[in-house]
């Protein structure tokens, strides 16, 4: 129905902010789940506070609505987002949640991480959940380059995988195309987005040293084993869906506008 409710959630994150901007554009009632006990101000969305974790304050927020877009997650403690998941789709469920929109990550079929191989297993649930959903792929964005290399910047040399390819993505037009999704009739699994340049991760330290008025080497680092082969392999990148614009020198662009000298944020 037009006029169900579209349900955010990870509302406050870095990706879940602009899909929240995106859902209140489209005139259908937007809601937003936080862990938050502050809830924020504003008339033109519904906020909720929940913890998926824990499985609590859930069935108010998914009440009436029949879209959600799944943008939670917590990379530091991702062991978390398996019971979260679990408790999403129950919750979906009770309340009759027609599509259940989700954000995944190129390559975590391909590349043997721990936190990838969560993330693989959401997936799996959702598609097993008896729920319409759609599945979305995306390349790194921006923000998690910028602040690994802000970290790793703070030793004398800044360490960085070597022979690694990255395409990263603008989070906005992540955003755009799971809007999108979630506007229309579940696919299952829908085409990887990935932004417009491969660029390999030592260029793009060295392009953000450069951008943040940092001056350190770069130091390539070699993986060993399976998961070295799979990064220099290029399982982070999905070349044959460039379809993001904003690239990677237009982010730092930003950066070394808002930056002050010395300081990499």
């Amino acid at each position: 129905m037009a006029t169900e409710a579209i349900l955010v959630t990870g509302a406050t994150g870095v990706l879940g902010r602009h899909v929240l901007e995106r859902v209140r554009a489209t005139g259908r009632p937007a809601r937003a789940l936080t862990r938050r006990t502050a809830l924020p101000d504003d008339p033109a969305v519904t906020w909720f506070t929940g913890d998926l974790a824990a499985g609590t304050g859930l069935d108010a927020a998914f009440a009436g609505v029949g879209t959600v877009i799944h943008c939670a997650g917590d990379a530091r403690h991702y062991k978390n987002d398996l019971p979260a998941f679990r408790h999403l789709l129950e919750a979906a469920e009770r309340a009759g949640v027609g599509h259940v929109v989700n954000i995944s990550i190129v390559g975590i079929d391909r590349i043997p991480l721990p936190y990838y191989r969560i993330k693989l297993e959401g997936e799996r649930l959702l598609a097993a959940s008896g729920t319409g959903w759609s599945n979305l792929r995306a390349t790194q964005f921006p923000s998690l380059l910028d602040a690994v290399f802000s970290a790793l910047a703070k030793f004398p040399v800044l360490p960085m995988l070597s022979k690694t390819p990255c395409q990263p993505v603008d989070p906005g037009e992540v955003a755009d195309r799971l809007v999108e999704l979630a506007l229309g009739d579940p696919v299952g699994h829908a085409p990887d987005v990935a932004g417009p340049d491969i660029l390999p991760l030592t260029a793009l330290a060295q392009q953000w040293l450069q951008a943040a008025g940092r001056h350190r080497p770069v130091l390539p680092v070699r993986v060993p084993g399976r998961l070295g082969a799979a990064l220099r392999a290029g399982h982070l990148t999905a070349p044959e869906r460039a379809v993001g614009t904003r690239t990677w020198q237009q982010f730092l662009a930003t950066k070394k506008t808002n930056s002050v000298p010395g300081r990499a944020d």
